[in-house]
């Protein structure tokens, strides 16, 4: 569908450059005006078609903290049925002891239909400044995490310590933490700064060991960018990085007048979910911003796009 999108606007582009060489200029304004029409029309009827496709999601994050251990959802509603937990120690809080009063009940959690395959997040820490500057220090105690037993059927691996273009180090640093971990393994990463997509995805391809994953952040949540432009960033990494090393983080979720965040409407969140299908699509996060009556409205929706 997205190649048929390109071939019309190639098809325009050169009717443009053809008709601007043999037309007076009192009629070419006119004629921009018809192109501009048919675009919208082209790109109106691709869209249109692409909406009636079933919309789904492959899975949800869960980001770890004493307030969520009793994580529960309808989430499966959606599609998903992986779940990507951020952590499972951060700030030395360990939830797979036994011994950490809030630890979440694993076994429960391993039997639920949004966490058939689990993606488990190693050792991290919420400051993000901290955790860079220790990125060695969480690498080894990660390695540490694949040596205990839990009852959830674990497809991977994520390391908790996201990257962006603006951390200078981490073309030479992330490597070597990298290299401690298991496999399958995958790492985030955002452009807080709009280098671009290209850059971003050769940024990525320069340092990134061939055998690790990513999942970008979508952006759309955090205002940086809009669903279609998210889109071609995707696109750009898919084609750079590989369409099996990329998943994309659909922030579920909207800054609010009091600086903070509140779940992302339907009609917010919709175009997003919908601009990334063919694309392995994790929402975040479930216990935040999707609750069970979001998902049952938000899936109403979805099948009213059919």
């Amino acid at each position: 569908m997205r190649e048929e999108f390109l071939s019309g606007l190639a098809l325009l582009t050169k009717l443009k450059r053809f008709f601007i060489r043999r037309m007076p200029l009192s009629f070419l304004g006119g004629f921009i005006v018809i192109l501009f029409l048919l675009y919208l029309y082209h790109g109106a009827a691709v869209m249109q078609s692409w909406w009636r496709k079933p919309l789904s999601v492959s899975g949800i994050i869960w980001q770890p903290n004493n307030t969520t251990t009793n994580i529960d959802g309808n989430w499966q509603k959606l599609g998903a049925d992986q779940l990507l937990i951020q952590w499972s120690i951060v700030d030395g809080i360990n939830y797979l002891s036994p011994d950490t009063p809030q630890r979440p009940d694993w076994w429960r959690i391993g039997q639920q239909p949004w966490a058939k395959k689990i993606i488990l997040g190693l050792d991290g820490e919420f400051d993000e400044r901290k955790a860079r500057t220790n990125v060695l220090i969480l690498a080894q105690k990660s390695a540490q995490i694949i040596e205990q037993k839990l009852p959830l059927n674990i497809i991977g691996y994520y390391f908790p310590v996201e990257v962006d273009p603006t951390w200078a180090e981490a073309a030479s640093i992330m490597p070597q933490a990298l290299a401690q971990l298991p496999r399958p393994l995958w790492i985030s990463v955002y452009d807080s700064a709009n280098v671009g997509a290209k850059i971003l995805a050769d940024w990525l391809a320069s340092w990134l060991p061939p055998d690790v994953g990513v999942f970008f952040q979508d952006g759309v949540g955090v205002e940086a960018r809009t669903p279609l432009v998210a889109r071609q960033y995707m696109d750009e990494l898919a084609k750079t990085l590989g369409h099996d090393r990329v998943k994309v983080i659909v922030e579920a979720f909207r800054p609010d007048n009091a600086h903070q965040f509140r779940p992302a409407t339907k009609q917010e969140l919709l175009p997003q979910i919908t601009i990334m299908q063919g694309y392995d699509i994790f929402l975040f996060d479930g216990p935040n911003y999707l609750s069970n009556q979001f998902v049952t409205d938000l899936v109403s929706s979805m099948q009213k796009r059919l």
